[in-house]
């Protein structure tokens, strides 16, 4: 007689089922069939523990986004200099995206193509950008910004900054994602090259200016 799993176990087999499913086929084409075969329980039972499929995907979503979240917040030093901090983010970002290349499609790849999904999503990615506006905004008060020939970076620029960094380690995460064969730990050095040299530029007041003596 096989011994009956505590319920928090059952579910994670289940999500565990899910996320590989949703991943390879997709949301609409995904069966509650194979995914109850696949967690080798019956398909009654997923319905009685995380509800029909709209419900179960949701699962996945919050599961998935509440691990990624984790990872990169403990990968980040708080006592460490600014560009180590961005620098350890990036590293357990991308670490989670190799090891988790399934659940990487279905939070990102497979959420971004149902609307329905979309505030979900949203939410984790306005909390990934408060950590790195909070990040940038770090290193610009430990940078020294008194010297008149530089232009101290504003609010503002701190937040529009983060969403174009987290923009980019997205599209490099989804490179990454499909690509097995990559290294997560390259990955984090092409996306660190990126961002911190232009980053540490911008936050020392070294800003491009267009040439107006040719404009119009």
């Amino acid at each position: 007689m096989l011994k009956r799993l505590p319920r928090v176990v059952r579910e994670q087999q289940m999500l565990d089922a899910a996320v590989k499913v949703f991943s390879n086929r997709g949301f609409h084409a995904a069966s509650m069939d194979e995914i109850a075969e696949l967690a080798g329980i019956s398909k009654p039972m997923v319905y009685a523990y995380l509800g029909a499929k709209d419900e179960l995907f949701l699962a996945c979503l919050q599961r998935e986004a509440t691990r990624l979240m984790e990872a990169v917040a403990g990968g980040v030093r708080p006592t460490a200099r600014p560009d180590e901090q961005l620098w350890n983010g990036l590293r357990a970002f991308f670490a989670f995206v190799g090891a988790h290349r399934d659940g990487w499609r279905v939070l990102y790849q497979q959420a971004r193509s149902e609307p329905r999904f979309a505030g979900e999503l949203a939410g984790m990615r306005t909390r990934i950008v408060e950590v790195v506006a909070g990040l940038l905004e770090g290193a610009c008060a430990q940078a020294d910004l008194a010297s008149r020939t530089r232009t101290p970076a504003r609010p503002d620029d701190f937040l529009a900054m983060a969403y174009a960094y987290v923009g980019a380690a997205e599209s490099l995460a989804d490179w990454l994602a499909d690509h097995e064969e990559e290294d997560p730990e390259q990955t984090a050095t092409r996306m660190m090259n990126f961002v911190w040299v232009g980053a540490d530029a911008l936050l020392q007041g070294r800003v491009w200016h267009t040439d107006r003596s040719q404009a119009g």
